[in-house]
């Protein structure tokens, strides 16, 4: 099989896996991945950035490392394994360490550039149409893989504009996001 003929099917089986989900939400809560090509382009990089809950230190260290006096020029995406009745301190961290604005997600958010943007605590997101969808989990909480699930919608959405980065996580998450394997 060549690669572009791979990628296709790769592409057809994460639009397949994007629209079973969309079958289990409310109607209205997820666009199609059909109309991608309809939407405006995002002219920037993404960068997708996975961790554990442990991972509060890898995220400062992460962002501590950056210009301080420079944009960066592109969106940050942060996706990290919290309990869903866990309140968050991510975006409060990341506000210490970065001149960017930092949002916690909500539902349909259009990513702008040199701002940082972090998943809100039990809820699965995708990355459609150049918008953060939110999504109720479908599988239940030790069976989940949303890092690998965000960085496979910020590949197929965004295409060579996607930048995908493990600092930590829990098993093999974001691992085979990073790769473009549908597992």
């Amino acid at each position: 099989m060549t690669a572009r003929k791979r990628d296709k099917a790769k592409a057809a089986e994460e639009t397949s896996n994007v629209k079973a989900i969309k079958a289990q939400e409310p109607a209205g809560n997820v666009p199609d991945p059909e109309d991608a090509a309809k939407s405006p382009e995002v002219g920037f990089p993404i960068v997708g950035i996975g961790a554990s809950a442990g991972g509060l230190a890898a995220f400062e260290a992460f962002f501590s490392g950056m210009s301080a006096v420079t944009d960066p020029g592109m969106a940050f995406v942060l996706v990290q394994h919290l309990a869903p009745d866990h309140k968050s301190i991510l975006t409060d961290l990341i506000r210490r360490y970065t001149r960017m604005q930092v949002f916690e997600v909500e539902d349909g958010m259009v990513v702008q550039p040199n701002c940082t943007y972090i998943i809100p605590p039990g809820r699965d997101m995708a990355f459609l149409n150049g918008t953060l969808q939110l999504l109720e989990p479908v599988l239940p909480r030790g069976q989940r893989l949303p890092i690998d699930f965000f960085f496979r919608s910020l590949a197929l959405d965004q295409r060579e504009r996607a930048i995908c980065i493990v600092l930590s996580g829990t098993g093999s998450d974001g691992t085979q996001g990073v790769t473009g394997h549908q597992g």
